[in-house]
């Protein structure tokens, strides 16, 4: 007795201890929430401490780490007792989706699972400071509001999610701010330099991410996702310093697919955060700019998910500083910031708690539903190919979102053909997979793979037409009769790499050929490519088959490009003899060695960081090729001839309106180098004399009254002329090595309507002819603009070539058929 007796008082000693261990956040930092920017580890530490001090209720976990080394990681908080059953109560959720087949779901209404997710964009900083408040709330023993929420709602927080953009802006203003905040919008401490702390390491946008998962952050972010599919998620975000706070319900267009239920909670939230705000006399707007369309958003993926997916955004942003003097000369502090997202974070949570059971018998409906294909018109999807290493990064994308798939069990179906447009009969080529719409995530598979998406409002934030079947540049057909499909583990099994006494061939058809090429030059490796199709022992090879020489390379060549072909499905071929049954031998002068480039890539100051980051990351992370930045400004100073290729990326460019930066330029290009020029560096240099033209729009309102215009209407009128990100056909010169591995069409994202005129002086590789249309959302003054013009060529000059593109050809790195053809710029044009 006098034993049990002393381990309770243990016990409770131990307890007593934790409870005075707990430390609110000015308690632990040793300042004010606001008077200051936290670091990104100190957030980490915060978190840590406090579930030290209580670990019945707060369970911490480390899911991941930057490009940079920062620590990702998620808290769980909840009651104690549900924080004694925590695998349970995940396992119970995803029973609810019929994900995890495996598992039964309890009687009565589980816990609910909100997920907040804050610093997205790591210069949008206040949330991160929230989160620090708003996880003493919920653990305060004071608080006892929090803990009636708790007892029926786990919360999940990530406290943010791009730790090396929020460290960059933090270490940025900590080290330019004086003692006293200087409110002035205009003062240094509000003119955050290049890069800004938006993006992530790569300068991507994380928010833009979710679905395609191209970034560290988002691949480890969504492991965890996956594995607990909450029932609600909040995304927290800043916007302009005069904006009042953005909160749902979201604005149109939503996408068909969301539900009723979707669309009425989200009001039903957006009630109870007005409550709050009315009271503490806070401005706030809902239904406007925010839509629900584009699928790879914090707000829109979870709700594609079977969640109550929302957006908080709160006026600030990078030029809030501490404290800044707004448009109505009101002072905006950073506390002012962390409050307003501190109170619809708990609002949102107490929302949860009281309407648990509905929640979870609706979050239940809509996945049993998605398992019976309800409200689908088209009940599979059928993507088919001749190149597996295509239909690879599909499965990948597939597998990265919890989509299932299989083979067709008949090679007989009748569906749309996604690249007619027309009722067909479907053809099956070498490899393919089928996706039915009946299954766990039918509502995220129809969003991503259907041709075209029905706008009931065609001012969009963001891009319009995603489709992966144009995105990876494969042939797919829309099924509207149930086909029976088998599931299988992997559609395509990799091809081991046979000895060889003379050479190999190596399949140039996708991304992956482009790969295996940049990692055989950056070894040293000696490559060979045709520029003419050929065959050998009956097996055609188009142009831009790389070959591979057994004599003149390291002796270890065929454990060289084993490696290789672990890694990738690209086909590698032994050959014995130089004699090819068609087309050109090996020693043909249509056979070409690649000298491998030395890459430099435009950036700092007046590029986009958006842009020159896509190139970067995939040099870096893809390709793993050397790519050395140099800044913009250096243009004029550093020695070229250093370098065979010049990348200039998005961006405005004040040298190349400068004579003596053009000349220098053109220089480079005339003595053998590579200039590559995408979209608005394109666009100045046509304004030169580089010999491009912009293509003259001859089109306007000729009526007596096109000029009168109602001022309530002054966004959509400017709608037939925007184009936010649609799918256009464009006819291909696939004779050309910038074409080569492509078809004769390609399928290109336009974002604006600026095109160009046939080169003179040169090979219009890419051009737009009419009817060219696919689909997404374009003004009808932009539609009759988009015909007749160049999108990519190569310019002669000297020695040397001018590459265009006047599109964005590895948008977001999501849209994979631009990747190739960006590789031939750098590797095979001006061999």
């Amino acid at each position: 007795m006098k034993k049990l007796v002393l381990l309770l008082f243990a016990s409770l000693v131990a307890s007593s201890l934790f409870s005075q261990a707990l430390q609110s956040p000015e308690q632990f930092l040793g300042y004010k929430i606001g008077s200051r920017y936290t670091p990104h580890y100190k957030i980490v530490n915060y978190f840590k401490a406090v579930a030290q001090a209580v670990p019945d209720m707060v369970k911490i976990e480390k899911y991941g780490e930057t490009n940079e080394g920062r620590e990702l990681l998620i808290a769980y908080v909840t009651s104690p007792s549900n924080g004694k059953r925590l695998e349970q109560i995940r396992l119970n959720n995803l029973a609810l989706t019929g994900i995890n087949k495996g598992n039964a779901v309890v009687e009565g209404t589980p816990p609910i699972v909100v997920w907040l997710s804050y610093n997205v964009h790591g210069n949008e900083t206040s949330s991160s400071e929230a989160a620090m408040l708003t996880i003493f709330a919920l653990v305060d023993p004071s608080n006892t509001q929090t803990k009636e929420w708790l007892k029926n709602t786990v919360v999940i927080m990530d406290p943010c999610i791009n730790p090396d953009g929020r460290d960059r802006y933090v270490n940025w203003f900590n080290s330019v701010r004086g003692v006293t905040a200087d409110p002035y919008p205009r003062s240094r401490e509000h003119s955050e330099p290049w890069p800004n702390g938006r993006s992530n390491h790569y300068n991507f946008d994380l928010n833009r991410d979710w679905a395609w998962q191209t970034q560290v952050e988002t691949q480890q972010r969504m492991v965890k996702y996956r594995q607990w599919m909450p029932e609600i998620h909040v995304d927290f975000h800043e916007q302009g310093i005069n904006q009042p706070y953005y909160f749902a319900p979201a604005a149109e267009p939503f996408h068909e697919v969301i539900t009723p239920w979707q669309r009425s909670f989200q009001n039903t939230i957006g009630r109870n955060n007005a409550k709050y705000f009315d009271r503490n006399g806070w401005l706030y707007f809902t239904k406007e700019r925010f839509d629900l369309f584009y699928p790879s958003y914090g707000d829109t993926y979870p709700i594609y998910n079977g969640a109550i997916g929302m957006t908080f955004e709160q006026g600030g942003g990078p030029r809030g500083g501490l404290s800044v003097l707004t448009g109505n000369n009101d002072t905006l502090t950073l506390l002012d910031r962390a409050m307003h997202h501190y109170t619809t974070g708990l609002s949102t949570i107490e929302v949860a708690s009281t309407n648990a059971a509905k929640l979870v018998s609706e979050f239940k409906k809509f996945f049993d539903d998605s398992r019976q294909g309800k409200g689908n018109v088209n009940k599979a999807y059928i993507i088919t190919t001749d190149n597996r290493d295509k239909l690879n990064a599909v499965e990948d994308l597939l597998n990265k979102n919890g989509i299932e798939y299989g083979l067709m069990s008949s090679s007989v179906f009748k569906g749309m053909n996604y690249r007619t447009g027309k009722e067909e009969t479907g053809k099956l080529k070498k490899y393919h997979l089928a996706i039915s719409t009946s299954q766990p995530q039918s509502v995220l598979a129809r969003v991503l793979l259907e041709p075209s998406s029905n706008l009931t409002d065609s001012n969009t934030y963001d891009i319009t037409a995603w489709s992966l079947p144009f995105a990876h540049d494969v042939d797919a057909y829309a099924v509207k009769e149930a086909v029976s499909i088998k599931n299988v583990d992997s559609i395509i099994a990799k091809s081991p790499v046979a000895a060889s006494s003379y050479g190999y061939l190596v399949t140039y058809q996708s991304f992956q050929g482009a790969k295996i090429l940049a990692q055989l030059l950056k070894q040293g490796v000696k490559v060979r490519f045709a520029e003419k199709p050929f065959t050998y022992k009956e097996k055609a090879y188009d142009r831009g088959t790389l070959i591979i020489l057994k004599n003149g390379n390291a002796p270890n060549l065929q454990a060289i490009l084993s490696k290789q072909a672990e890694t990738s499905f690209a086909t590698i071929d032994a050959f014995e003899t130089g004699f090819m049954d068609k087309g050109p031998d090996i020693g043909s002068g249509d056979v070409r060695l690649i000298k491998a480039p030395k890459v430099a890539l435009v950036t700092g100051e007046q590029t986009s960081s958006l842009a020159a980051g896509e190139i970067w990351h995939l040099f870096d992370q893809s390709l793993q090729y050397p790519l050395t930045l140099i800044n913009a400004t250096e243009l004029t100073s550093i020695q070229l001839s250093d370098f065979n290729v010049v990348i200039i990326p998005n961006g405005m460019y004040k040298g190349l309106n400068d004579k003596s930066t053009a000349d220098k330029l053109k220089d480079f290009v005339r003595g053998g180098g590579k200039l590559i020029a995408l979209q608005n560096a394109m666009e100045q240099m046509a304004a030169g004399d580089w010999g491009l033209k912009i293509k003259d729009d001859k089109s306007e309102d000729k009526s007596e009254y096109g000029a009168l215009k109602k001022y309530e209407n002054r966004e959509r009128d400017q709608l037939p002329e925007s184009i936010p990100g649609a799918i256009y056909k464009v006819q291909l010169d696939n004779t050309h090595p910038l074409a080569f591995g492509y078809p004769d069409t390609y399928f290109t994202l336009k974002q604006d309507a600026t095109v160009f005129e046939y080169l003179k002086d040169g090979w219009n590789v890419g051009v737009l002819k009419k009817d060219n249309y696919v689909t997404g959302f374009a003004g009808v003054q932009v539609k009759s603009k988009l015909k007749d013009a160049m999108l990519m060529g190569v310019q002669e000059m000297g020695n040397g070539q001018v590459v265009y593109f006047a599109d964005d050809p590895i948008f977001r790195s999501f849209w994979e058929n631009g990747k190739l053809m960006f590789c031939n710029a750098v590797f095979l044009v001006g061999q």
